[in-house]
């Protein structure tokens, strides 16, 4: 082989060798920026910002309520806090709604870390997002005026031309009252915590709600009834919502939530609310 071959071919071998290298670290390059995510789970996130983003509607007496003072308080805000503490973080609320509740936990870029107070547990919800499990146990009922009580004994009687049964936009109450309330006469008011005095002054006959918010507007309002709590037309629990790929921070939750069931501060937080406890 002359001298002139044997450095074209020394040149070609150092070219190819080169090439494979740059291959490899360009693969490797990809490899680290896809697992990036990875080795910065949303927990670590959390604790390195030093507080937890939770988005709440506030509109949801006795589980989520904003005050003037924009003070926030119930039973999902305590969930919140002790979600918060045992991430050993502050919390920051992030005002919500249940039109845009989906839209906002998927939200790019993201505008909270979860999403609690009155949620359901739903499939739908499931096929998209992450739901914890569940501790607060729900269901549909209704509020009607206290002089009322004896025109509903059942969903047929509420189900009648003439009975207006009144409802928040973009939740399932009013998805089932669409759903279940054909005959009657639905009347969408955009603010959920009006709807109990507007029934009690007489501008809707029936507010469908659940069985965690009826109690306390029963309890402070001595004009409203719940005739039917007892037998609600549905059977669920409610969680806590977050954006899928957050399998650490769903499980840190679901631990507080366990945790709470097992030392009875879980149940103490319904006598609080005045809530039945449904998990022996």
């Amino acid at each position: 082989m002359t001298n002139s071959a044997h450095t074209s071919r020394t040149t070609w071998m150092l070219a190819t060798l080169l090439f494979i290298c740059g291959i490899m670290s360009f693969s490797s390059c990809g490899s680290d920026s896809e697992d990036a995510p990875l080795q910065q789970p949303t927990v670590q996130r959390i604790t390195e910002r030093g507080k937890l983003l939770v988005g709440t509607t506030g509109d949801y007496r006795p589980l989520s309520y904003k005050e003037s003072t924009g003070d926030y308080w119930g039973f999902g805000i305590e969930m919140a806090e002790k979600i918060a503490e045992r991430l050993g973080v502050g919390i920051e609320f992030v005002q919500t709604s249940w039109p845009t509740l989906t839209a906002d936990v998927q939200a790019e870029p993201q505008t909270f870390d979860l999403a609690i107070g009155g949620i359901t547990i739903t499939d739908t919800r499931k096929e998209t997002m992450l739901m914890s499990d569940g501790y607060l146990k729900n269901g549909k009922t209704i509020l009607c005026c206290i002089t009322d009580v004896n025109h509903y004994h059942s969903l047929a009687d509420i189900n009648q031309p003439g009975v207006r049964v009144m409802v928040n936009p973009g939740g399932l109450n009013e998805k089932f009252a669409n759903e279940r309330l054909t005959n009657a006469t639905i009347v969408v008011h955009q603010r959920n915590e009006e709807i109990p005095r507007l029934v009690a002054e007489g501008q809707a006959d029936v507010m469908i709600t659940e069985i965690t918010e009826a109690p306390w507007y029963v309890k402070n309002d001595p004009r409203l009834a719940a005739p039917l709590i007892k037998t609600p037309f549905t059977n669920g629990e409610i969680g806590v919502l977050m954006r899928q790929g957050q399998e650490d921070l769903l499980a840190l939750v679901n631990e507080v939530i366990s945790q709470m069931k097992a030392d009875g501060t879980l149940r103490a937080l319904h006598e609080k609310y005045g809530l039945v406890y449904g998990y022996e």
